[in-house]
């Protein structure tokens, strides 16, 4: 029996499987890094060791450190999450051979999974349908293709390929971030299904001789390759359904397969399947299966880790439909690109259960953040997910798109707004899906909150900065917000804004009510407003104040009442609305004077290393032409060229570090 667990993994995973060992009384053990010293995961277990460093290079992926922590804190069990050494058969080798017992699949099995050029061979064998793969580019027969990582999985390491002038520089580059990800860099090639739908096969096997199927789910909404929006039941026709459970079945115990695991697949348009790869591990979106199945699939690991007998032999009915988004720190406009900074508020309204199973319809939160969590860059963007369920889809997908656009995300830029567009698109409604989803609806990636709007938000936040000026006041605190004694001369409030800076002006009459307003683009701290700009006068919509708080404001828009939850973080101020939220930054009235960039710098958008760099200082670039590629994240970030022109600077060098804000390069435009 299992008494003290340790998970060799952070975050979202760590608390999940925390939560199921409370639930059997067996003690936990984490391993943290300097940057998750004060994150959750740490705080709930009952035992914690420090990995001295930050990268996961440094930390997570120390088998050495981790084997100790083990055997400092007496721990007899292992669980490795999934990422970081999740997958590594050298780990998995390492725990058993230290005496303690491994949480997944063993060595071996992970060995030969793990390889994947090696996995297609071995599960062709056992007539598991295969697409057409290459290790050598010159056996290449057709385009499209994609170059996968042969070590790992998550999107890390791949990239579609259209021509043969293309596939080159991708390999190159798929090689580098796989490197990086999984410390290995092998590649491989194979054919690229266009419009193909991504399904996947939780397997369960036993030592017993007991392998099992719970069930499909459909991943097929993802960005960079990762997935984003998952599934269960997948909604299949039966005859699909059955051959996806019988190969899934069939490449588990061509394997001897012990423990969780995922059979990928790619379900072509015309209904035929092929094997992509298998997963040793627990999956990121198993909550989907929990909650159609009923079943803690944690539990399940530590049962058989036991040596105990699965408790199903053949696929469970579905309960019902589940759907999860994972909810990340990162830009859609911008290429996806990750966010950092803290997270002043998180808070997703109507959860009824965390990291477990629901009484009935409702939401799931499986989350490694809390309130004033730090979101850095030496770690996946994930910030949490958030799962639906409910007797049919339609109702799962409608209560999560409504619980993600009421939620409050303040502090990091998410993807909120774009699963919400997602859920709610008559595609997704009908299961019009495929990998290429995100491509072909690029209005998804618009913010909820319509332009229109934004001067709403721009009056409330103003009205509740003064509202909470006036709660704090300690002289006439009697008086109305915003009254003045001279009452022609309106209040000005400035804010920098989603499409920069905002001026806000408005005037109280002596009641307290809105007596004027007007909303324009800014002119600077103290320069008139612009020409063009609305009049101070009273612009449609007419607009009146109904309520005016530090943290609530109350408009009567058109006849129309409409609230609006503001939160203040220092000069931040985060606007919850019924059509959307924005993040604004009240601007001093006097301000600091900065310095300029020279025209033509292009920035660093977040902290990272400088991998590569492409061109040189006099070399003359065209738009879209790759200047350097930057790593945050585990991920490689283009910095592209705006504009045609010449290399005027480039202050960085390869593996050189660079902090947010700093100058990579400066082109001089033609």
């Amino acid at each position: 029996m299992i008494r003290r667990l340790l998970v060799a993994n952070r975050g979202e995973i760590a608390r999940r499987v925390f939560a199921t060992c409370r639930a059997l009384g067996v003690e936990t053990v984490a391993v943290h890094s300097d940057a998750d010293a004060d994150a959750p995961f740490v705080d709930e277990a009952d035992h914690a060791v420090r990995l001295p460093g930050n990268t996961p290079a440094e930390t997570y992926l120390r088998i050495d450190l981790i084997l100790d922590a083990a055997r400092r804190t007496g721990a007899d069990a292992v669980h490795p999450g999934y990422g970081f050494l999740a997958e590594n058969a050298g780990f998995a080798a390492a725990v058993t051979e230290a005496g303690l017992t491994w949480v997944g699949p063993p060595a071996e099995v992970i060995a030969a999974m793990g390889d994947k050029i090696a996995a297609k061979a071995l599960l062709a064998e056992a007539g598991v349908p295969m697409l057409p793969t290459w290790t050598d580019a010159a056996e290449i027969t057709g385009f499209p293709v994609l170059v996968k990582a042969s070590a790992g999985g998550g999107g890390r390491g791949m990239r579609i390929v259209r021509d043969a002038a293309g596939l080159a520089e991708a390999v190159a580059s798929a090689r580098r971030e796989a490197a990086g990800a999984f410390g290995d860099g092998t590649v491989f090639v194979e054919r690229y299904v266009e419009r193909g739908r991504h399904v996947e096969v939780q397997i369960f096997g036993d030592t017993h001789g007991t392998v099992a199927a719970l069930g499909v789910r459909d991943c097929s909404i993802q960005r960079r390759h990762q997935k984003i929006v998952e599934e269960a039941p997948g909604v299949l026709p039966e005859g699909v359904r059955a051959a996806l459970h019988e190969a899934a079945v069939a490449a588990g115990r061509a394997v001897d397969y012990v423990g969780a695991g995922t059979v990928e697949f790619l379900l072509a348009p015309d209904g035929e399947i092929y094997f992509l790869e298998m997963n040793t591990r627990l999956q990121v979106e198993h909550p989907v299966t929990e909650l159609t199945t009923g079943l803690d699939l944690v539990r399940l690991q530590l049962l058989v880790a036991e040596g105990g007998s699965l408790p199903v032999a053949a696929t469970p009915p579905a309960q019902g439909h589940a759907i999860e988004v994972r909810l990340c720190a990162e830009e859609p406009a911008q290429g996806y690109l990750p966010a950092t900074g803290t997270l002043h508020r998180f808070a997703v309204p109507g959860v009824a259960a965390e990291f477990g199973p629901l009484a009935g319809p409702g939401l799931r939160l499986d989350s490694g953040v809390v309130d004033g969590s730090t979101v850095g860059v030496h770690y996946d963007s994930m910030l949490a997910k958030v799962i639906a369920w409910a007797p049919a889809r339609v109702e799962a997908a409608r209560a999560l798109a409504g619980a993600l656009a009421r939620a409050e995300l303040h502090g990091v830029a998410t993807n909120r707004d774009l699963l919400v567009r997602v859920l709610r698109s008559p595609e997704f409604a009908a299961v019009d899906l495929d990998t290429g989803f995100l491509d072909g609806h690029p209005e998804v990636v618009t913010p909820l909150l319509p332009d229109d709007q934004l001067p709403l938000v721009a009056l409330a936040a103003a009205l509740a900065s003064a509202a909470a000026r006036r709660a704090s006041a300690t002289v006439l605190a009697g008086l109305p917000s915003g009254w003045r004694n001279v009452p022609a001369f309106p209040q000005v409030t400035r804010f920098t804004g989603p499409d920069g800076e905002i001026e806000v002006r408005y005037r109280l009459d002596r009641s307290g009510g809105l007596a004027e307003w007007s909303v324009s683009p800014g002119a600077g701290a103290d320069g008139p407003t612009p020409a063009g700009a609305v009049p101070a006068a009273r612009p449609s919509p007419v607009v009146s104040l109904a309520g005016a708080a530090p943290d609530r404001v109350v408009l009567d828009v058109d006849g129309v009442r409409r609230a609006y939850r503001v939160h203040r973080a220092g000069s931040d101020v985060f606007v919850d609305g019924p059509d959307g939220a924005a993040a604004l930054a009240e601007l001093p009235r006097f301000p600091e004077p900065t310095a300029e960039l020279a025209a033509g710098s292009l920035v660093a958008p977040l902290p990272g290393a400088v991998t590569r760099v492409h061109v040189g200082v006099g070399q003359r670039v065209a738009a879209g032409d790759l200047l350097l590629t930057l790593e945050a994240m585990k991920l490689e970030h283009p910095v592209l060229a705006p504009a045609a022109g010449v290399v005027a600077e480039l202050p960085v060098a390869a593996g050189g570090q660079v902090d947010t804000g700093a100058v990579l390069a400066v082109v001089n435009p033609e």
